[in-house]
């Protein structure tokens, strides 16, 4: 284990971004997202989650696939290079980490998206402990802890000094690069991150929803809850607005499209949201034509659809974003407490 003052991060940032892309989480305008570290970006290691998760450094919100060029009668086809150049991703919270991992079940499935694995390939994700997980957070109830992330480093703040500890090769190749900027921790220095650790997992235990029972949602429930009518009660609220997905580190539902550049035509895949009532519209129409509908696969995939393919992985992290950020308080957790209520269990 490695250690580095808190006031010399600054030449930790500007050695990694002498040597590759750094992408962090950065302030602008007093909202955090992740962003490329530069000079002057005011980089934000206290705030316990930023709007959206590292997730676009793998699967960026919009990217171009390839380019159509016209050339008279002659057109040709210019594919989008691949990522060919490494790049880390400071500060991803444990739950981030586990939503990249289920994006790894969808995109280096078969067949593989080379879009992903290439960025997949060159990406080294250093994850931050949560200091003070708040009470909007669950990650407990999806096997994660908060106090311990895995990733290729894992990292704590603890008072003035930032611990460092590598745990893949990419991490140790990271930790080499930056040797001469760590020192080594001590016994003393130990006993320190072992208490944080403690205090960590100790709030974890008093959050309200640490305790939030997933019995009954798995991959055998889709007769059962897909029937149920509590769906009936419970979308009426939603406005179809589509917050809940943009701000999920797990979805995944994009939509492809054309850009008449004037000099050709750029095909560019950009996120999209199961929620919309245009999502994979066709020209026969949709198969889910009303809001319950579309209301009921976000939270059926999340906890039954996806388990049932992916040898019992939920696609929900805990990570909290859409409690905190849904404008009619509508949330997995809110769902998940209906059925226990309804089905005779403790809400």
């Amino acid at each position: 284990m490695y250690k580095i003052e808190k006031n010399n991060l600054k030449a930790l940032f500007r050695k990694i971004a002498s040597l590759q892309d750094l992408i962090l989480p950065v302030k602008v305008a007093d909202q955090t997202n992740f962003g490329i570290w530069t000079e002057e970006a005011e980089v934000d290691l206290v705030t316990l989650k930023t709007v959206k998760s590292g997730k676009d450094a793998f699967f960026p919100q919009s990217e171009t696939l390839y380019t159509c060029v016209k050339d008279g009668k002659k057109i040709s086809i210019e594919p989008e290079a691949l990522r060919d150049k490494p790049f880390v991703v400071f500060g991803m919270k444990a739950c981030d980490v586990k939503g990249v991992e289920v994006l790894d079940k969808v995109f280096l499935a078969e067949p593989v998206d080379t879009f992903y694995a290439a960025r997949r390939a060159h990406g080294t994700i250093v994850a931050m402990a949560c200091h003070e997980p708040e009470d909007t957070c669950f990650c407990k109830v999806f096997g994660t802890d908060c106090a311990e992330p895995s990733a290729d480093v894992a990292v704590w703040m603890v008072e003035e000094s930032l611990y460092w500890k590598a745990l893949t090769e990419k991490g140790e190749a990271l930790t080499d690069a930056v040797k001469e900027l760590l020192t080594d921790g001590d016994p003393q220095d130990e006993q320190k991150l072992e208490a944080e650790k403690t205090a960590i997992r100790s709030i974890v235990e008093k959050l309200p929803y640490t305790d939030l029972s997933l019995e009954g949602w798995d991959g055998n429930a889709t007769d059962s809850k897909f029937n149920s009518p509590i769906w009936e009660d419970l979308y009426k609220p939603c406005l179809a607005c589509g917050t809940c997905t943009f701000v999920c580190p797990t979805c995944q539902c994009y939509d492809i499209k054309d850009y008449d550049t004037g000099h050709g035509i750029k095909r560019y895949r950009c996120w999209d949201s199961c929620m919309y009532s245009d999502f994979t519209m066709m020209a026969h129409g949709n198969n889910r034509t009303s809001q319950m509908q579309r209301f009921r696969q976000r939270f059926m995939h999340k906890l039954v659809y996806f388990p049932a393919n992916n040898d019992g992985m939920y696609s929900c992290v805990g990570c909290g974003r859409c409690v905190e950020k849904c404008p009619s308080a509508l949330n997995i957790v809110k769902v998940i407490k209906a059925f226990q209520k309804q089905e005779g269990g403790q809400a």
